[in-house]
């Protein structure tokens, strides 16, 4: 038995999974954490990482090396994302994450963060065309999928911190502010040349930001289980819908909002507005979430090397 542990460090939260596999490639997920650590937090223009988030970083990462370190013949994979790959003192960040904790984190670009999306997806849900947008804390990936196989990536540097902090108001927001985090992100937009591709196709959300719009709607709609949002699907009507809702709300309003996490809901607004306009930009009716992302695309990397050595052996 072997115990897979991928750590994920994103820009808003970090997170792990424990997964067994057994000798025949069977495997279960044992762990599942998360911790919000708003890496990115007041990055500003200079990209440098504050010591508050770091130390709340390297809170989270102890407490999962006490799960992680009684383990027997295990693997660790741990992956950092937008925060770390833009920050000017990343190495730095990562020379104390090995000395204190002993802890290798690779800093993986986003075109590898969007290729293990897809792994991630296609593994687990039953797509054959679509696009895949990945919103995180620091950056969103977009990804086209045709006939099941990936056809186009990219990474953008926005996401829901980035775009709340240097666009939007964190209580009540302004009309004018709206105006231009949208126009900035359209514009973004307009310079992926091979986005019209993706017109009509059905979105698949993946991210924090996107899985909480399933999660209020759940929640609305008196869902028993609303975390499990993979296969969940929403029309365009009720993200806008949503989305318009929040806009009426300041902090204390949306720190309510059934299926919003407290912690979420200063950048919940930036962290939409990705989403949002892409089903507008490319008239999509329907948006179908997935709980699998990142983690399960690096599992399922792992699955098929595991099973690529067999194969070489026998």
């Amino acid at each position: 038995m072997k115990n897979l542990v991928v750590i994920d460090l994103g820009s808003n939260s970090v997170r792990m999974t424990v997964t067994e596999i057994d000798a025949h490639g069977h495997f279960k997920t044992v762990h599942e954490l998360k911790r919000y650590v708003r890496l990115s937090e007041n990055m500003g223009t200079e990209k440098v990482l504050q010591a508050a988030a770091i130390d709340r970083t390297m809170d989270a990462l102890t407490e999962f090396k006490a799960i992680y370190d009684p383990l027997k013949n295990r693997k660790i994979i741990a992956v950092a994302t937008a925060a770390v790959r833009q920050a000017k003192n990343q190495k730095a960040f990562l020379k104390r994450v090995k000395e204190e904790l002993d802890l290798t984190l690779t800093v993986i670009s986003g075109a590898a963060e969007a290729r293990y999306d897809y792994l991630g997806v296609v593994n687990t849900l039953p797509m054959v065309n679509g696009l895949i947008v990945d919103t995180g804390g620091g950056s969103s990936e977009l990804v086209l999928v045709q006939n099941q196989q990936l056809k186009h990536v990219v990474s953008i540097p926005l996401g829901s911190v980035t775009l709340s902090q240097n666009y939007l108001e964190s209580d009540k927001v302004a009309a004018d502010s709206l105006f231009s985090a949208m126009t900035f992100v359209n514009n973004v937009f307009n310079d992926i040349w091979w986005l019209r591709e993706a017109t009509n196709l059905p979105i698949i959300g993946l991210g924090g930001a996107n899985r909480t719009l399933a999660k209020i709607n759940r929640r609305k709609k008196n869902f028993l289980n609303v975390e499990d949002v993979h296969g969940y699907k929403l029309t365009a009507a009720d993200c806008y819908a949503t989305l318009t809702n929040l806009l009426g709300l300041d902090l204390a309003g949306r720190k309510k909002v059934p299926g919003l996490s407290k912690e979420r809901a200063d950048i919940i607004i930036g962290g939409l507005i990705p989403v949002i306009l892409l089903m507008r930009l490319l008239d999509s009716q329907q948006i179908t979430f997935s709980n699998a992302g990142l983690r399960d695309g690096i599992l399922h990397d792992y699955l098929n090397q595991l099973e690529m050595v067999e194969t070489k052996q026998g």
